[in-house]
């Protein structure tokens, strides 16, 4: 059984797609790219896709995971272009590797944010970061199937900035960016719970909701501050398991078989 790691998208309109709309045209484009999927055993098969740490509905993302078990051996690149090829635009198929190294949710232990907020300067959003980033903490409230469940939103955030988003966009009114370094802790720290604890702290309130992205996700380097690419392991470990594959080959060989 071969299993291939992909990094997928969700941008445009498609980041209100919920996880079980991917899931369903995920499916669909692994019937339509005829991929060999391996499926589970009992009286419902299913196709053996595990999702990591999905973004919640509404955000955009450069940086979803997924893996699937194959019952045949493909080429990961050609692999990729065939599923993207059979998703709608906005989902699309970034980067496939062949799972080489340890498991991949154990790699995400970050995530890399960003928040455009429409009507807001640089200024206050300035102001709400330095008051965020000098509380010991930030207590909100997030409605659960459970009731209302209050928790610090400050423990998990790792970094976060400021940046004045209406360069790009002149003569369109404030708009600031703020850059978020997310720990995937228990319980879960949302872009939104930030949101809430920046209102909280210093009353910021943008007049329309945040446009929310996440940039990247992996393990968080604690020296460095950054999030680093979580396929990185299994495109390092792919030369040393084609040398050793090579290896055994040749010591498989009888002694002069190779010989006329």
């Amino acid at each position: 059984m071969q299993r291939i790691r992909l990094r997928y998208t969700k941008r445009g309109r498609l980041r209100f797609t919920s996880h079980r709309d991917f899931q369903r045209a995920f499916e669909r484009a692994l019937r339509r790219a005829e991929v060999p999927m391996a499926y589970s055993a009992g009286f419902t098969p299913h196709p053996k896709v595990s999702y990591a740490n999905a973004a919640p509905t509404g955000t955009g993302s450069e940086a979803e995971y997924l893996e699937i078990a194959l019952t045949e051996h493909r080429d990961p690149e050609r692999l990729r272009k065939l599923l993207d090829e059979s998703l709608p635009e906005g989902l699309d198929i970034t980067d496939a590797v062949e799972a080489r190294a340890s498991g991949l949710a154990d790699r995400l232990t970050a995530s890399v944010w960003e928040l455009r907020l429409e009507g807001v300067g640089s200024d206050a959003a300035e102001r709400a970061v330095s008051a965020f980033l000098a509380a010991g903490a930030v207590e909100v409230q997030r409605r659960t199937k459970n009731g209302m469940r209050t928790f610090d939103a400050r423990a998990a955030v790792a970094a976060l900035e400021a940046v004045d988003g209406a360069g790009d966009r002149p003569g369109q009114g404030p708009c600031a960016i703020l850059r978020l370094v997310v720990r995937h802790v228990t319980p879960a720290v949302r872009p939104d719970d930030v949101l809430s604890g920046l209102r909280a702290v210093a009353d910021l309130a943008p007049p329309v909701p945040a446009a929310v992205t996440r940039l990247a996700q992996g393990l968080f380097d604690e020296e460095s501050g950054m999030v680093t690419d979580p396929l990185a392991p299994d495109r390092d470990a792919a030369p040393a398991a084609s040398h050793t594959a090579a290896g055994t080959a040749d010591a498989t060989v009888p002694e002069g078989a190779g010989s006329i």
